[in-house]
């Protein structure tokens, strides 16, 4: 939890940095006799850290519930990572153009609707066992018809080994976007997976699960085995903690890096540097563009649709001229972020045309225009409906606390009344569809532009329906060049006449893509950073075979 008041924040941390050195050593060095153990425990030394291991502090939500195991949640989901333990079909760089990791090539059939992937004769599980095109088939198969995965396969019909380094993907609809979901997607193997494979991992990838204490830690050592490159970071101990502990473990020294938030920006730690990494973690309010009085299902439950000031277009297109993005910014994540006009933007998917100037004169202009009359107490009104609405959002995360608070003061500012109401997302979904709701979103896939903005996308908060603006999005996935899909995700945001952006339905209001923060030690060098996903956790450490120390 983020904490406003720096003394009591220190003299917490003081407190909680001599809590933590006890557990430390306890769980680092007190969980077993082995060399891989002690060496855990003796990386909190520099000697040991000159030698090529590394601590990082995740927060406690990183660590996977079902173990590590990709066809339930290891790698995929809402924050997807890479899966270190296994390899994948293909991955991306730094540039998140497409490269091969399994694959040595793959091609795509003229409908759409078969992809081939050849792969490497030369892999071995951890097992000693080969890795074949069955053991791909077998993966793909069991997250496409499986019910345990978070990852989506849907779209596979089936997966069939036509023998062992050639494996066909055969889809029930053109569906290009599922390359971004191979790319994250650990191939298990067919003969040694079974109930207890999270927690007993056998892998192809360049790491090894060398220990597991959980609630606690994890513990990874490079796979001696592995048929790429070596990984320079021969072991990696990842601590599951909260924001107080991992500052306190960043005070002792315990840890090389531990994640942070705008909060604690300005603290500093001798020994230790703040690095901010570029991100496509974006905060966004969701608009609802229907009069109120419908209903709309969400799994299995039915929820009210439709917000009877929002449903026009004036208001949501001045809500979106009206915001001063890079004031929230500087408030509020002290100047580490970037403004947002999208989900997603600087991807290659994204469009400028989503850009809209900040011009408080403008967007009341356009309300005068609507008929949204200021009454006594500034709230504009029109028909007899005040201009206001509740903005929900996580109570548990105080950044989302202070937008939301940020943003009700600038729409006071141009008469709109709005009260942020926080709340445990068992409490804010039944309004998802009815109230404006700050969410955060974001990943290296273009998947969330479909479904934020289909009008049957599992994200449609808006609940905003266009035929174009489909038609715009399934050409979008029927491409079989990713490349030449890019022009058709742009203009389902914006065609020249019609789209979601702040000039069309204006469906959304972007704020800000949040930095993602760290403290890392001084010499510990992490190599060039993919764009993060929306959340802090494994999408640091995509790269860690890549890390070392001056």
């Amino acid at each position: 939890m983020d904490v406003a008041d720096g003394e009591s924040c220190c003299s917490r941390r003081g407190l909680l940095a001599s809590a933590l050195a006890c557990a430390a050593t306890g769980f680092l060095s007190g969980c077993g006799a082995s060399a891989a153990t002690d060496g855990a425990a003796s990386s909190m030394g520099s000697a040991a850290r000159a030698t090529s291991q590394v601590i990082v502090a995740m927060n406690a939500g990183s660590e996977p519930a079902a173990g590590f195991d990709p066809l339930v949640a290891w790698g995929c989901g809402e924050h997807v990572h890479e899966p270190l333990i296994q390899s994948t079909l293909i991955t991306t760089d730094e540039d998140l153009n497409f490269v091969n990791d399994l694959a040595t090539d793959y091609v795509c059939s003229d409908d759409g609707l078969v992809w081939t992937f050849t792969i490497r004769d030369d892999v071995r599980f951890s097992d000693g066992e080969p890795l074949s095109a069955a053991d791909v088939a077998f993966t793909v198969n069991a997250v496409a018809h499986g019910t345990t995965s978070e990852a989506d396969l849907s779209m596979v019909k089936e997966a069939v080994a036509v023998s062992d380094t050639v494996v066909e993907l055969h889809l029930n609809k053109p569906y290009n976007a599922l390359l971004y979901t191979l790319a994250v997607l650990g191939i298990v193997p067919e003969h040694a997976y079974g109930e207890d494979y999270g927690a007993h991992p056998v892998g192809s990838g360049r790491y090894l699960l060398e220990q597991w204490n959980r609630g606690q830690q994890v513990i990874f050592r490079a796979n001696p085995d592995y048929y790429g490159e070596p990984p320079l970071m021969e072991r990696v101990v990842v601590v599951f903690m909260d924001e107080d502990a991992a500052l306190a473990a960043v005070q002792a020294g315990q840890v090389d890096i531990a994640y942070t938030y705008a909060t604690h920006s300005d603290q500093r730690f001798e020994g230790y540097e703040l690095v901010s990494y570029g991100t496509v973690d974006s905060r966004g309010i969701s608009l609802p563009c229907v009069p109120a009085g419908g209903t709309k299902a969400d799994g299995d439950n039915e929820y009210p649709t439709g917000n009877d000031v929002t449903c026009d277009v004036a208001v949501r297109r001045a809500i979106n001229e009206g915001v001063d993005r890079q004031t929230m910014i500087e408030h509020v994540l002290n100047g580490y972020g970037e403004v947002a006009y999208s989900v997603g933007d600087g991807m290659p998917w994204s469009s400028e045309d989503m850009a809209v100037a900040f011009d408080r004169a403008a967007a009341c202009e356009l309300l005068d225009e609507a008929g949204w009359v200021a009454g006594d107490d500034g709230v504009r009104v029109r028909d007899g409906v005040r201009a206001a609405f509740d903005l929900w959002y996580s109570s548990d995360d105080s950044v989302r606390q202070a937008l939301a608070n940020e943003f009700a003061s600038q729409m006071g500012e141009l008469g709109i009344d709005v009260t942020p109401r926080g709340g445990s997302w068992d409490e804010i979904y039944p309004h998802e569809f009815e109230q404006p709701v700050l969410w955060g979103w974001g990943s290296n896939s273009p998947i969330e532009v479909y479904e934020l903005n289909y009008s049957t996308g599992w994200g449609n908060y808006a609940c905003y329906e266009s035929e174009a603006v489909d038609a715009y999005l399934d050409l979008a996935l029927a491409q079989t060049d990713v490349e030449a899909s890019y022009a058709y995700w742009q203009k389902a945001l914006w065609d020249g006449s019609e789209g979601v952006a702040p000039q069309g339905a204006a469906t959304w209001c972007w704020i800000a893509n949040v930095d993602h923060l760290y403290f890392k030690r001084t010499g510990l060098d992490v190599a060039r950073q993919k764009p993060h996903p929306h959340g802090h956790g494994w999408s640091l450490v995509n790269n860690v075979d890549r890390w070392s120390w001056a």
